[in-house]
């Protein structure tokens, strides 16, 4: 799977890994969700598009909803709270840094107003919706 993202430093995707399974550890009502409801994928179809901060904390939130079923696309909230470690290792997902399989992600810490705007398009910016509006985003989570 080829997607789209921006975040600061891709690399920082096994450091982010290791601080989201801490993270899963916390949250346990997440955690639940994913082992009883992910079997029967009640967020298929769904099409997110996220807008809360690029924490290690709204990435479980966000790899609960893809293990529902979701397809996701996220943007942080905010061009200070990025965790650019949990940005990255969402990205990455079950994929590598060369072969990314997660989430497309548009966020980084310190971003510039004009930037910010930017991620939040490409989070409404879905592959094949420019042609077909059916393909884009069908709830948005912010």
């Amino acid at each position: 799977m080829t997607f789209d993202y921006k975040v600061a430093d891709i690399s920082l995707a096994e450091a982010g890994r290791h601080q989201i399974r801490l993270a899963e550890h916390e949250m346990p009502g997440l955690m639940t969700l994913r082992k009883e409801f992910g079997p029967t994928q009640p967020l298929k179809g769904a099409r997110i598009a996220g807008s809360l901060h690029m924490t290690v904390q709204t990435a479980v939130l966000i790899e609960t909803l893809t293990a529902l079923g979701a397809e996701v696309r996220w943007a942080s909230c905010n061009i200070f709270s990025t965790q650019d470690d949990a940005a990255a290792a969402v990205v990455v997902g079950n994929g590598t840094v060369e072969d990314p399989q997660g989430v497309p992600v548009f966020a980084w810490k310190g971003e510039t107003l004009e930037e910010y705007w930017w991620t939040a398009q490409q989070i409404l910016a879905w592959p094949g919706a420019d042609t077909d509006p059916e393909l884009g985003p069908n709830m948005i989570l912010d």
